[in-house]
């Protein structure tokens, strides 16, 4: 199946299809990923978006059921360089192709992908479609320029009931913004009771559930297109121990008088230097976001920069001088990615541990 690939610019890459044979639209990315596709396509932070592997071979190991970050995968295609007709691993299920059909995600290779990375890199994130060759181009590239990105990708991908995650430990409410699923693990892992609540909740509701601390999640979007939580984090800080990561440090910079932009074409992969101030420790850390906190909107006499990205200097996390409440900006569960970063997680159950203990 002859497919096409159009950026908003007007370049137009030829390819064969895979997956769902769907025409779509969305912004186009690139994740630098050499490992991990399942849990990158399934990540909710990919919402609405086309994402460009580098990696020149997707799917040789197929679809396994243990490396989902979400049941309901939101992105809308995958770029690859080859896709191999043949995949096979001792946890496989389905292929690749067959699960991105099931999703109604679509797929195309034979893509020059370091081409498509370099023209990213140039021109910064854009609009793509991924249609069939048999349409007019002229037709399929101004169906693209009509197209609208989504404003409410939060709320496409949040829970919209709660639900619990029982444990024996501290009692940790998570506001779902497009949870994956390895932070409930890690989580799981240090014996955390877990309340997962829509990212509309109310403060008074999850405050009436009186947890030890308060997780903010990742999630895909703009962190001003949902002022609400904005202000549910504001009511929030100062009562209880606050963890955000991703959209989460975002959302609680906004809360703090801080202000954030897009990246020209953001942070997706593996393999991003942090370095952390206090120690100057490096870790390599897995991350997949577009927008940032703005270096000059901090105020300094309430948010001190714990973490910086050693590549470009953006701000990869925050700690509140006078709450407890501590945010990064990269992905600390590893998944995909490596584990320098998993101790994070131990960072939020010490200070939930100190908070009792100054009660």
């Amino acid at each position: 199946m002859d497919r096409w690939l159009i950026l908003d610019d007007g370049t137009c890459f030829e390819g064969k299809g895979f997956g769902a044979q769907l025409n779509v639209f969305g912004e186009i990315v690139f994740s630098t990923s050499m490992t991990g596709y399942q849990e990158t396509i399934t990540d909710q932070n990919f919402n609405g978006q086309i994402i460009t592997f580098t990696y020149p071979v997707i799917g040789n190991v197929g679809i396994n059921r243990d490396d989902y970050e979400s049941l309901s995968p939101a992105c809308k295609g995958i770029v690859v360089k080859e896709y191999p007709r043949l995949a096979s691993n001792w946890r496989y299920q389905m292929s690749l192709s067959e699960f991105l059909a099931r999703r109604n995600i679509a797929g195309i290779a034979g893509i020059d992908t370091r081409a498509l990375m370099h023209k990213i890199q140039r021109s910064g994130t854009m609009k793509a479609s991924i249609v069939d060759s048999g349409d007019t181009f002229t037709h399929a590239y101004d169906q693209l320029k009509a197209n609208v990105l989504p404003t409410n990708q939060v709320e496409q991908v949040s829970t919209q009931k709660p639900y619990p995650s029982p444990g024996t430990g501290h009692n940790v409410v998570i506001i779902d913004l497009g949870l994956k699923h390895s932070i409930m693990r890690e989580l799981a892992k240090r014996n955390c009771n877990l309340t997962v609540m829509p990212h509309d909740s109310l403060a008074e509701e999850i405050l009436e559930l009186a947890p030890d601390g308060l997780v903010l999640t990742n999630g895909p979007g703009d962190p001003k297109s949902i002022p609400d939580v904005i202000e549910k984090i504001r009511q929030i800080q100062g009562k209880i121990p606050i963890f955000g990561v991703g959209l989460g440090q975002q959302l609680f910079a906004l809360a703090n008088d801080c202000d954030t932009y897009q990246m020209s074409f953001g942070h997706h992969g593996q393999n991003y230097p942090v370095k952390e101030k206090a120690t100057g420790r490096i870790d390599m850390s897995s991350q997949s976001h577009s927008f940032a906190v703005k270096k000059d909107s901090l105020d300094r006499k309430r948010l001190l920069v714990t973490h910086y990205n050693i590549n470009d200097g953006s701000i990869e996390g925050l700690k509140h001088r006078r709450y407890p409440a501590f945010t990064v900006q990269f992905n600390p569960d590893a998944a995909p990615g490596p584990h320098d970063t998993l101790h994070v997680f131990d960072e939020f159950i010490e200070m939930m541990d100190a908070q009792k203990g100054a009660v």
